[in-house]
């Protein structure tokens, strides 16, 4: 059997904007009409259609896809595109209100209507859309690293957070058909898998009845090909410990965790629904530098809640003193309709958010350069990623595509390094950001 090819060619540009996971929902999508003979566009002018695969996490993140969208209509309006088709969170959140309120749009589609949206675009049988769902991704990122989304959608009830209204309960994806996936990857010349999920730890739960994410670190680790494993998005209420083991044992499974704890104020967590308090969080964090020693640790805070008072916030910066993270972010609060958090107001200032967001970075900032200077004069193995003007720039294991920091490699006389490959350099310099070696 064959695909059958478009005669005419139509030309598609998809538009990601927010997280990983659309990314890969956007890998998936560009995958599909790839097979079936679509000309797929970078830029949408050049396209016949455009699809917005939109983010509706917070208010940046909605303006961000409305600007988008609203930019798309302008080149239908123009003549210069033919049809807009959205999808993604924002799609499947607000869909009536966005039907009403942009006529303009042709179509718009969830967050998981990969066959709607092929359907829309290339009209056929139902036999050849079945021949298309099997699974094809075209990888965006650079060869030599990959997303691997383990799970979708999310259990837990957080107050602040909308995501299980976007992307609906937890569900994992089969072991199986993780290997499957990783080793096409690897196939492809991946080295490094980003494992990716709305709540990572609560993996194989609603499939096999207890978390098994230690067991796909280890049947992962297997794979040829694969040099680095990465676990992104770990939540830190009922965290499996036995990955740890896993985790300190495996040498491609990198000692590098993202853990977002939000808040260290035991009464804020309440109000924010986590099922933690912050005596159990900082055990949680010695539990995890101890099994695994040399852990770099990444989280993500949450500042400006209703329940933040400066009494809370100040036990928030002092958590951040005291905690030592290797890398952070920090998020303003966002009000959204629809959460439990959403009758408590807004009662914190944009510009007190933003105050509170700065001093808590004054603070890691201080703490990143410490821990980054300490790595000077050592001999580290770093991933290369990209060349420019002459320069080659990577990234150690400790150090996540494009959220953390990255290494600046000087080689000597006309050397040149190979993009996608290993290379064992010393720390030259360091910024609280990046780092600097040579070869």
């Amino acid at each position: 059997m064959s695909n059958k090819v478009v005669e005419q060619k139509e030309k598609v540009a998809v538009i990601t904007l927010g997280c990983e996971k659309n990314t890969v929902d956007s890998e998936v999508i560009s995958g599909m009409l790839d097979k079936r003979g679509v000309r797929l566009e970078s830029d949408a002018e050049h396209a016949d259609t455009v699809i917005i695969n939109t983010c509706g996490f917070i208010d940046v993140a909605k303006k961000e896809s409305i600007d988008a969208i609203l930019q798309a209509i302008e080149l239908k309006r123009q003549g210069a595109i033919k049809k807009v088709y959205v999808a993604g969170c924002l799609s499947e959140r607000y869909y009536s209100d966005l039907k009403d309120e942009l006529p303009e749009v042709d179509r718009f589609f969830g967050t998981q209507d990969f066959d709607s949206i092929l359907k829309a675009v290339i009209p056929g049988s139902e036999e050849d859309r079945r021949l298309n769902l099997l699974g094809e991704r075209l990888v965006s990122t650079p060869r030599h690293f990959s997303y691997l989304k383990i799970s979708e959608g999310c259990d837990h009830p957080c107050s602040f957070c909308a995501i299980p209204i976007m992307r609906g309960g937890h569900r994992s994806r089969s072991i199986e058909e993780l290997e499957f996936e990783a080793m096409m990857l690897a196939g492809s010349g991946a080295k490094e898998l980003v494992l990716i999920a709305q709540d990572s730890t609560n993996y194989g739960l609603d499939l096999y009845g207890e978390r098994t994410l230690a067991t796909l670190l280890e049947r992962l680790a297997r794979i040829q090909g694969i040099e680095w494993i990465r676990v992104m998005y770990a939540y830190p209420a009922k965290f499996p410990l036995d990955m740890l083991e896993v985790m300190a044992r495996e040498e491609k499974i990198v000692n590098y965790l993202d853990i977002p704890v939000q808040h260290a104020s035991t009464e804020v967590l309440k109000s924010m629904r986590r099922g933690i308090t912050r005596r159990a969080t900082e055990e949680l964090i010695h539990t995890i530098r101890a099994r695994v020693p040399g852990i770099a640790l990444r989280t993500t805070l949450i500042t400006g809640y209703p329940a933040e008072g400066e009494r809370e916030f100040e036990e928030l910066e002092r958590f951040v003193q005291e905690m030592q993270f290797d890398r952070l972010g920090v998020f303003t609060y966002s009000q959204e309709e629809g959460t439990t958090a959403d009758p408590l107001g807004d009662p914190v200032s944009h510009e007190e958010k933003l105050r509170r967001q700065a001093r808590l970075y004054d603070i890691q900032s201080e703490i990143s350069l410490e821990k980054n200077q300490a790595l000077i004069g050592t001999e580290q193995r770093i991933l290369v990623e990209r060349r420019e003007e002459g320069m080659y720039y990577g990234r150690l294991s400790t150090q996540a595509p494009e959220v953390d920091g990255e290494v600046v490699i000087a080689t000597s006389g006309s050397s040149s390094l190979t993009i996608g490959e290993f290379v064992m350099a010393r720390i030259t310099a360091a910024t609280e950001h990046d780092l600097e070696a040579v070869v």
